[in-house]
């Protein structure tokens, strides 16, 4: 019997991946991840899945964001009892991600008037049969059908899966990284395969050259402090957070930039941090080099973790200039909205989006330009400046995903184009078709591809 793959959700949007290989007798999952737009959890979550949950052996987990392990729990409060498998980085972000994430959850549900998604519960009783994998280890699934991961260099522990079966490979990129990062090592290039999917959240355009965004970003601080004004940047909590700590640190340390108060306003981007410290094997040599000579890369002057409530409240008494990194990096709920309620109508204040902001979200809306956005229920004038620098993006754009299926080799039969708006994901797949020569399509939800 030939593979089949089945894409459940994650095809004609960025998020909620939710993929199934169906090959010798045994069902797997690549990914579980919440569908997310203006709302942290969308009401298409609440839809039963549309597989028996009960036949399910494995889930494999290629990376702890919430849009690939936000449906986890729910899978097993529907009946999942297989074992969940990834590396043991993106289980411990995970557990973290997860156990915060509920909150936000019942919160959302009460305003809607539903049942939350799941709870507690259900979250530990998935860590109970959640197993590690390591990079390059290979994994026998059943009888002529395996796994093996590689590095994919988005956030830490984010693992590609080429699963071998009956002699054909098919490679899940998961997310791919946007590599090189100051802090992670590059995308590992996998060959050989016979069929891949790929993401496409920036099929569509290019980011900046390393050099040019930091340069950009250098500019957009600068510019801040001199208007004595507050910048504001909503951040993811996992590499996003990260990157730009180390980014600071440089500026800081080599004088490019005056020392102000930073501020990191998100207990789960502080607990994060916390694994990443514990995880530096993972980090690229020059990571290595700056912490072996003593400098750690989330440390420097002024720099000040505000996990508490009041911690998150005291910032607005620090007067002058100052930065604050706060989640949700698509501003759709946590600590971020109400410094942006605060901070938005004043023109010497900025806000900076470093990352993908998703159709519908707060995020969205200001990035876009509008004049008066809803928050809380009231209309906030936007006045401060609003700045861009998508280098910073986790993800790989367009000229990067299309170098990477080039080194895939030229006996790759079908490119699988997911995880992206339709505008980027059609772009990436029609240049794969003209640039490689490569049979690329962006498959249709609940079609079963035979491989």
């Amino acid at each position: 019997m030939n593979p089949k793959l089945t894409f459940h959700t994650g095809v004609g949007t960025v998020t909620g991946a939710n993929f199934m290989l169906d090959f010798a007798g045994k069902k797997v999952l690549i990914d579980c991840g919440l569908i997310q737009g203006g709302r942290f959890c969308a009401e298409e979550n609440y839809v039963p899945f549309t597989y028996d949950v009960g036949s399910i052996d494995i889930l494999f987990v290629t990376h702890a964001h919430m849009d690939h392990i936000g449906r986890i729990p729910k899978l097993v409060k529907a009946g999942f009892t297989g074992v969940i498998y990834s590396t043991p980085e993106t289980k411990a972000i995970a557990r973290v991600m997860l156990e915060d994430g509920v909150k936000l959850l019942a919160r959302e549900a009460k305003n809607i008037d539903k049942d939350p998604l799941y709870d507690e519960k259900d979250i530990s009783r998935a860590f109970e049969n959640w197993k590690e994998l390591q990079y390059h280890e290979e994994f026998t699934i059943a009888p002529d059908f395996t796994i093996k991961l590689y590095d994919a260099g988005h956030i830490l522990g984010s693992a590609m899966f080429v699963f071998t079966m009956g002699g054909k490979k098919i490679l899940f990129t998961g997310d791919s990284g946007n590599s090189p990062t100051p802090l992670l090592r590059d995308t590992e290039f996998v060959s050989g395969v016979d069929y891949a999917v790929i993401d496409s959240v920036y099929g569509d355009r290019n980011h900046e050259p390393l050099e040019e965004r930091r340069a950009r970003f250098l500019k957009v601080i600068q510019d801040s402090i001199a208007r004595g004004g507050t910048l504001m940047i909503p951040t993811f909590s996992i590499e996003r957070t990260q990157v730009i700590l180390s980014e600071l640190n440089d500026f800081v340390e080599s004088g490019k930039i005056k020392s102000v108060p930073v501020f990191v306003d998100s207990p789960l981007a502080i607990k994060v941090t916390d694994v990443y410290r514990n995880s530096t094997h993972l980090f690229n040599d020059a990571a290595k080099a700056q912490i072996a000579a003593g400098d750690d890369p989330f440390i420097f002057p002024k720099l000040t973790f505000a996990f508490t409530v009041n911690d998150s409240k005291e910032i607005e008494e620090t007067k002058g200039p100052k930065i604050i990194l706060a989640g949700s990096g698509m501003s759709s709920g946590g600590r971020i909205v109400r410094h942006e309620k605060n901070y938005l109508p004043d023109s010497k204040n900025t806000i900076l989006f470093v990352g993908y902001q998703t159709a519908g979200s707060l995020g969205r809306q200001i990035s876009e330009g509008l004049k008066t956005v809803t928050i809380d229920g009231e209309e906030i004038p936007v006045k401060a400046h609003i700045e861009k620098v998508s280098g910073y993006s986790a993800h790989k754009d367009s000229d990067h995903l299309t170098d990477m299926v080039d080194h895939m080799g030229s006996q790759i039969k079908k490119v699988f184009v997911v995880m992206g708006e339709p505008k980027s994901a059609l772009f990436l797949t029609q240049k794969l078709r003209d640039n490689l020569g490569v049979n690329a399509v962006t498959p249709d939800a609940g079609k079963v591809y035979e491989l």
